[in-house]
C-alpha cells in the first residue's frame, strides 16, 4: 500500500482509471483517542461500520479495546485480529449454533436479547453458563436521528419487566441497551432514551449492572453537520448518574460512524457530463450505497491542479453499472465547469462505504492508498497525537 501526502497529489500523479480508496490512519487514531479519553464509560467499536482489520488494530492502539460484533463473521474477524479484545455480540436475534461458537470457541461473554425466546436460546447454547453479561434491548425513539433504528429490534419499556426479571436470574451482569438511530442530531435523543430505561428498571424492580447507550453519535455531512460531541457525553453522563442502578454499574456506548467516518474517502473520475448529471466510476453498488438508497450527501471536492474559479452548482451522480437505480441525487456541490476526466474526492466514507461494496456488473474496488492530509471534515481537530501536524480545518461541504 503506497503513501501519498494528499488526495490531489495522488490524483495528479497516478491519474487512476478505477476508483481509489484513500485511508487516513491518523484520523482514525484521533477519533479513537477522543472516545477513549472523553466518553465517561467504555466504548465498543461497532465493527459493522467498517470491518477493516487494519482499522480495528488502529482503534485498539489508541485505547478502544472493546468491539460490538453482530455476526459470527465479525466475531471471528476480531478474535483473530485481536485475541485479547473483548467482544459483545449485540445482535438481538442470533442462531443458536452461532451463540455456541461465539461462547465456546471465541470467549464471547456479552450478548444482547429482546425476547424470552432469545434468552432461552442463549441459555441452551451456552449450556447454562453463569458468567454472562446479558443486555436487554429496549425499543426507543429515533425521532432525533437521520436514520431510524426503531422498528426491527427492542422490547417496549412498559413491556420489559418480565424479560428483565427473567434475564436477571440467569445473568451474572444484567444490562439495558438501546439505539437511538444513526446520526443523532441532539443529545436529547439519549436523554429521552435514558428516561425509558429508568421506567423499565423501576417497573421490573431489578438491579442493573450495565447501561449501554448504543451508537448514533454523529459525524460531519452536508446538511447534517455536527460540531462537538462533548455535549452528548455530558448529557449521557448526567442522565446515567440519575438512574436507579447498581453502585458499581458500568456505562457503555457503541460508536461506529463516529470512529470510522473520517478514516476513508474515495477518488472517482468523471466519465461523462449530461447537464447537471455526472457519470462517475463508483456508485450505488460500490461505496456510495447510502448516497443512492437513503439520500445521504457526502462532502465533495474537485481535484484539479489549478483551482476552478467557477461558481458551485448542484450535481447528481450516476454510477458505472447499467442499472437506473445506480443514481445518487445529491445535490453535490461542485464547480460548474467540471468536465469528463476530472477527479472528485468524496469524503467521510470510512463508515459503511467500504462495508457496503459489491461486485455487481463487474465493477468492484480499485486500489487503496494511505494519505497524510486531513479528512474533508473532522470533529477531532483538537485531539493531538504524537508528531501530528496542526489541527484540521473543515473543508467545503
Amino acid at each position: 500500500m503506497h503513501k501519498h501526502h494528499s488526495a490531489l497529489g495522488l490524483a495528479t500523479a497516478l491519474q487512476p482509471v478505477q476508483p481509489v480508496t484513500l485511508i487516513r490512519p491518523h484520523a482514525a487514531r484521533r477519533a479513537a483517542r477522543f472516545f477513549a479519553e472523553k466518553f465517561p464509560g467504555r466504548s465498543f467499536y461497532a465493527v459493522k461500520a467498517n470491518p477493516s482489520a487494519e482499522l480495528i488494530r488502529l482503534l485498539w492502539e489508541e485505547g478502544v479495546t472493546h468491539y460490538d460484533v453482530a455476526s459470527i463473521v465479525e466475531v471471528r474477524l476480531v478474535a483473530t485480529t485481536l485475541p485479547e479484545a473483548t467482544l459483545a455480540f449485540m445482535n438481538p436475534v442470533k442462531a443458536e449454533e452461532v451463540i455456541r461458537e461465539a461462547y465456546f470457541e471465541h470467549g464471547v461473554r456479552i450478548f444482547s436479547l429482546d425476547s424470552m425466546e432469545e434468552l432461552e436460546k442463549i441459555r441452551r447454547a451456552t449450556d447454562g453458563a453463569e458468567d454472562l453479561s446479558l443486555c436487554v434491548r429496549l425499543r426507543v425513539s429515533s425521532e432525533f436521528s437521520e436514520l431510524s433504528l426503531a422498528s426491527k429490534f427492542g422490547i417496549e419499556a412498559h413491556e420489559a419487566a418480565d424479560l428483565l426479571m427473567a434475564t436477571r436470574q440467569f445473568a451474572d451482569a444484567l444490562g439495558i441497551c438501546f439505539h437511538v438511530g444513526s446520526q443523532a442530531m441532539t443529545p436529547m435523543a439519549y436523554v429521552k432514551a435514558m428516561e425509558q430505561a429508568r421506567a423499565a428498571i423501576v417497573a421490573a424492580g431489578v438491579t442493573v449492572d450495565i447501561i449501554d447507550v448504543g451508537g448514533g453519535f454523529p459525524s460531519c455531512y452536508p446538511g447534517r453537520e455536527a460540531y462537538d460531541l462533548q455535549p452528548y457525553f455530558d448529557a449521557i453522563h448526567r442522565a446515567y448518574e440519575s438512574l436507579p442502578i447498581s453502585y458499581s454499574a458500568e456505562l457503555w456506548c457503541e460508536p461506529g460512524r463516529a470512529l470510522s467516518a473520517e478514516y476513508s474517502s474515495l477518488i472517482v473520475r468523471v466519465e461523462r457530463r449530461r447537464g447537471n448529471e455526472l457519470y462517475i466510476n463508483d456508485g450505488a453498488y460500490g461505496a456510495l450505497f447510502d448516497a443512492a438508497h437513503v439520500d445521504w450527501r457526502f462532502p465533495v471536492q474537485l481535484l484539479r491542479d489549478k483551482a476552478s474559479r467557477a461558481q458551485d452548482l448542484g450535481f447528481s451522480f450516476y454510477g458505472p453499472t447499467c442499472d437506473d437505480s445506480d443514481f445518487m441525487a445529491g445535490p453535490f456541490m461542485l464547480p460548474a465547469d467540471i468536465q469528463p476526466g476530472d477527479y472528485i474526492e468524496i469524503g467521510m466514507l470510512g463508515a459503511y462505504g467500504c462495508a457496503m461494496r459489491t461486485q455487481f456488473n463487474g465493477f468492484g474496488n480499485g486500489a487503496t492508498h494511505v494519505v497524510t492530509d486531513e479528512p474533508m471534515a473532522t470533529l477531532y481537530g483538537d485531539i493531538a497525537l504524537e508528531a501530528e501536524r496542526p489541527a484540521a480545518t473543515v473543508l467545503k461541504l
